[in-house]
């Protein structure tokens, strides 16, 4: 059995109600709920949240409900956390049927399509030593070359040290001076049980991938924090003919 885990909340502090702000006509939610519904290879959908207009939007779309718990609702709580309850949650509740992988969304995500979420599950199957297959996009734009912190006088300083990236002489203001520069995109990510049963072995930051982290390459994915972002998503839907 492949189960899909979509996880989202109300109470967001950057960007207030933004998991049903309307995009293109739809809740933002909408389109993550969408994908998982439209891949064949997903058997049954879950969400985890505490939003009772959220509910009413995944009912409407036949998707089953796991109440959150208080603790994992919080500007505190991990991700990794809401997705290991749910997994918790399906496999005590299910066990029937044996879970094969988990298909991990976010309702504040609408770059995601059912094609690439069936490219990652195919690709689990045929390489079991991956861990995960996880929605990636390039930005070049924002290598850790070019991150800036400011420190206790106020002025600019390297993040990452320079030396991290080897000869600094070579280093330069050019946005591809380091090869691309891939960011998870929090499209989607496909993991083994194994991966949530040992989250703590996983990569940082987010463990729930695990180790062996295949990269599904597309391009503009993003996760909505900010109204500002709102643009960007919908240029994406656009360009892919997925706004209806």
């Amino acid at each position: 059995m492949i189960v899909a885990f979509l996880m989202g909340r109300k109470g967001s502090k950057g960007f207030p109600g933004k998991n049903l702000y309307p995009v293109m006509g739809k809740p933002l939610a909408y389109y993550s709920m969408r994908a998982a519904k439209n891949c064949p290879e997903i058997d049954k959908i879950y969400l985890s949240t505490n939003d009772e207009r959220l509910i009413r939007l995944a009912k409407r779309n036949d998707i089953e409900i796991i109440k959150r718990p208080a603790s994992l609702c919080s500007d505190n709580a991990l991700g990794e956390d809401v997705y290991v309850h749910a997994y918790n949650y399906v496999k005590n509740n299910d066990r029937k049927n044996k879970i094969e992988m988990v298909v991990l969304l976010m309702c504040n995500v609408a770059t995601v399509t059912p094609g690439i979420i069936s490219v990652g599950i195919n690709i689990l199957r045929k390489h079991p030593e991956y861990d995960s297959t996880v929605t990636v996009s390039k930005y070049n734009m924002w290598s850790p070359l070019r991150a800036r912190k400011i420190d206790k006088n106020g002025l600019l300083k390297p993040f990452v040290p320079f030396n991290v990236f080897g000869n600094t002489k070579a280093l330069n203001c050019d946005r591809d001076s380091q090869g691309d520069v891939w960011f998870a995109d929090m499209g989607v990510s496909i993991v083994r049980p194994r991966c949530l049963e040992h989250i703590e072995r996983g990569l940082l930051p987010q463990k729930w991938m695990g180790k062996k982290i295949y990269p599904l390459k597309q391009w503009g994915g993003i996760d909505v924090d900010y109204e500002w972002q709102l643009p960007q998503v919908e240029y994406w839907l656009k360009s892919k003919n997925l706004q209806k």
